[in-house]
């Protein structure tokens, strides 16, 4: 992985501004998107020959009314039940695309954790600490970012937690 990688041809974003800010090692991978895919995730593990539990997606819950954000494995599904709780709340159901949309800065299908319009309570699947680097939407759809598991953490000052249903 490039150090600071520069952005070429348009591919600065939110995320990968915000990773080349705080100096880590990252590589960018583009892709092409597939319009009929069932699964934004999965399709870009597919269009990468990635392991689908290397690539994690970013998705926003309502814990007890408040935005916070799940990062699991695009081979898993968020259990809500367990984010509520590694949030310290009590009840948690998927938020609105449009509310999502608005507080990230992101559209849905390239929803990055980095870099996000503003700071939501994060909790990522405790399943990213097995991982020498990680993949996460590097914020449009069609362009990954591969980072450190503690590289992301520390980015996004979230917490581990078991909120990953497989």
């Amino acid at each position: 992985m490039a150090k600071g990688k520069k952005q070429q041809g348009g591919t600065g974003t939110p995320a990968t501004v915000a990773a080349a800010k705080a100096k880590i090692e990252f590589a960018l991978h583009p892709y092409e998107v597939d319009p009929d895919a069932e699964s934004y995730g999965e399709a870009a593990a597919d269009a990468l020959g990635i392991a689908h539990d290397r690539i994690f997606k970013t998705l926003l819950a309502e814990v007890d009314g408040a935005l916070t954000v799940g990062v699991v494995p695009v081979s898993s599904t968020l259990d809500l039940k367990a984010l509520a709780a590694a949030a310290g709340g009590k009840k948690a159901r998927m938020a609105d695309p449009h509310d999502a949309e608005r507080a990230t800065g992101y559209v849905v299908g390239g929803i990055s954790p980095l870099g996000q319009r503003k700071r939501l309570p994060t909790v990522i699947d405790e399943s990213v600490s097995a991982l020498e680097t990680v993949y996460v939407s590097a914020g449009r759809r069609g362009l990954q970012i591969e980072l450190a598991p503690a590289d992301l953490i520390r980015l996004t000052a979230a917490r581990l937690a078991a909120i990953a249903r497989r």
